[in-house]
């Protein structure tokens, strides 16, 4: 990938947060042919981000994901904020704190034209919570992607009490053009996915770290008789241990339901930098980490 001169009045999309996620969300709009600003405020990682997209881009070309007659689009990086300009729309991507969040939305908005989208990648904050004190509220729209975001075509897509109907549509033609198949839900801590995935994934570390089972076992068990792809835990290995354990203490902190608190083993994990198959280990260990 190559840095970019871009005409003033060209339109992109702007990705906020050079990691694991916006990293896979850039790759998925570049291979629909939808130019790119990739904003971080870590040059090392907005370098970081550039390789890790070359590589996903040939991957989903090799899985026959990206539309084989279009140009991959052009993609920019910046630390900048004001670089979000004239965008069709911001997905945010940074980490799961509300406070954070509501701060870089809240910044977003100064530099975009109203009636711009505003796109949470949020897995567990409720949109109208990060849609509190910005000047156009009606604007923030929130759509979870899943991990990888080029692969996985189905994304939720969660209306606020807020979020007004043409946001909704621009989301929806957004994701159109993105090839992604859309659910739409109400909001909600952890909405649908979250709400159910998380404390799953959360129950199954438990019974690991009493001895119920192994690793190995308890994904064997979940793949061979219930069906589940590749078992919980490798499941959150993929999330990124970090990530899960964010979302998790975010869900429950607005539902107070104990099996939303992380597990010791998930703490333990995330204390020493094992977080899943981005650090090389997790649950598992993995090659390239």
């Amino acid at each position: 990938m190559r840095r970019m001169k871009r005409p003033p009045d060209q339109e992109y999309l702007a990705v906020i947060g050079a990691g694991v996620m916006g990293t896979s969300i850039t790759a998925m709009a570049l291979g629909h042919s939808v130019d790119v600003v990739l904003i971080d405020k870590d040059a090392s990682q907005l370098d970081r981000a550039r390789r890790q997209i070359s590589q996903q881009l040939r991957h989903g070309r090799l899985l026959s994901q990206f539309p084989s007659d279009l140009p991959a689009g052009q993609l920019e990086t910046s630390t900048e904020i004001d670089m979000a300009g004239t965008t069709i729309a911001v997905i945010e991507s940074i980490t799961e704190n509300g406070d954070l969040k509501r701060v870089l939305l809240r910044q977003v908005s100064d530099h975009v034209r109203p009636g711009t989208p505003l796109i949470s990648n949020t897995s567990s904050i409720p949109i109208d919570e990060l849609a509190q004190g910005l000047p156009r509220p009606e604007d923030v729209a929130g759509v979870h992607f899943m991990n990888p975001a080029y692969l996985i075509k189905m994304v939720e897509v969660i209306r606020g009490p807020r979020t007004a109907q043409t946001t909704m549509e621009r989301v929806k033609s957004l994701l159109k053009a993105l090839d992604r198949q859309v659910i739409v839900v109400n909001d909600n801590p952890g909405f649908v996915t979250s709400r159910l995935l998380h404390p799953m994934l959360n129950d199954a570390a438990r019974l690991a770290h009493a001895g119920v089972a192994t690793v190995e076992s308890i994904d064997s068990l979940m793949t061979g008789c219930l069906g589940h792809p590749v078992g919980p835990l490798r499941t959150a290995d993929l999330i990124g241990l970090d990530n899960l354990v964010d979302s998790l203490e975010a869900l429950y902190e607005r539902t107070g339901e104990e099996h939303f608190r992380p597990c010791d083993m998930l703490l333990d994990k995330v204390k020493t930098g094992h977080l899943g198959r981005k650090t090389g280990r997790g649950f598992y260990e993995y090659q390239g980490g």
